[in-house]
């Protein structure tokens, strides 16, 4: 078994409302770097770990972690729709050994995979199916959440068992880092919006377009300056990128849920997807790891991070 890891933010705002053309063509350079390390790497395996924005998991049923056994994607924003190539043995599998290794998982037969998957498979594969892939949702946004260590937990019990595998496998994690996009909270919502969050699954194409407006003009208010949301955090991001970077991901269980919403914006949380990715990877051993970018994008709403990482010994 080989193993080798992929880390970055997604954004559903890249090509509604974009930085300068300059910081687009750095972003969209050194995204085709990590396209080029999969493609020499030609994976036998992808596991991703990624969130979701209420396009797939909902308030009937919350978990905080699930693992799709088959899986597509609802293609919200421009991202690509369709189905993954989900191996179902391996899902089950692994499903097993994380519940064996005492960390709940649910699973799922049906899983519905946004943005936060989808961008990431696109952006490294160049499509949804290219490769076997196992998704596994965090929950990020949805209170109450579990905490930072156990996603750590969670990346350490796959990476166990993906180390019992005869193949080369990517680990990624897809998420921003500080950041805080209008997603709506239930513990304020009116009734229509709570619904929404409880049962909202296969909006209409009309009811998707009007919450792709609603992101659109709250990045475009975000960037003018005119906005009540969570500012960037570049100082925090960059700790928490040196974190990874350190090898210590035992410094990072300190992170409450408290101090990530206090210090990077309540969709912050999405950071769990790196933790958990990272956790995969040390579990088969000391790694190293390099920070390939990082800019705050005020227009994508995001602090925005491409991270890689591999064993020491390779």
């Amino acid at each position: 078994m080989s193993i080798q890891l992929e880390c970055l933010s997604h954004t559903p705002l890249h090509g509604y409302y974009d930085p300068a053309a300059t910081v687009v063509a750095e972003v969209e350079s050194v995204l085709a770097q990590a396209r080029d390390r999969v493609r020499a790497y030609d994976p036998e395996l992808i596991v991703v770990f990624a969130p979701d924005h209420y396009n797939g998991f909902f308030y009937d049923l919350m978990p905080q972690f699930c693992i799709g056994v088959e899986a597509s994607a609802v293609g919200d924003f421009k991202s690509l729709a369709g189905p993954l190539n989900v191996p179902r043995d391996i899902a089950l599998d692994m499903a097993q050994a994380v519940l064996d290794a005492d960390i709940d998982t649910a699973v799922s037969y049906r899983m519905q995979v946004d943005h936060g998957c989808a961008q990431a498979l696109e952006v490294l594969t160049g499509g949804l199916d290219a490769y076997p892939v196992v998704p596994v949702f965090i929950n990020s946004v949805a209170p109450p959440m579990a905490s930072a260590r156990r996603s750590r937990l969670l990346g350490q019990a796959i990476g166990r068992y993906l180390s019992t595998l005869n193949r080369r496998v990517l680990v990624v994690g897809s998420g921003g880092i500080s950041h805080e996009p209008p997603v709506p909270e239930i513990a304020r919502a009116d009734a229509e919006v709570a619904e929404r969050l409880i049962a909202g699954r296969n909006p209409t194409p009309e009811a998707r377009a009007a919450r792709q407006a609603r992101t659109v003009a709250a990045a475009q208010a975000f960037a003018s300056g005119n906005s009540p949301l969570h500012p960037l955090n570049p100082e925090w991001d960059r700790a928490f990128l040196d974190s990874l970077a350190s090898g210590d991901l035992t410094a990072l269980d300190g992170l409450t849920n408290a101090v990530i919403t206090r210090e990077g914006g309540k969709s912050a949380h999405e950071i769990r997807t790196w933790i958990a990715a990272f956790g995969a990877l040390a579990a088969t051993g000391p790694y190293r790891a390099e920070l390939d970018y990082y800019r705050a994008i005020d227009e994508w709403i995001a602090g925005f991070a491409v991270m890689h990482g591999q064993p020491s010994s390779i």
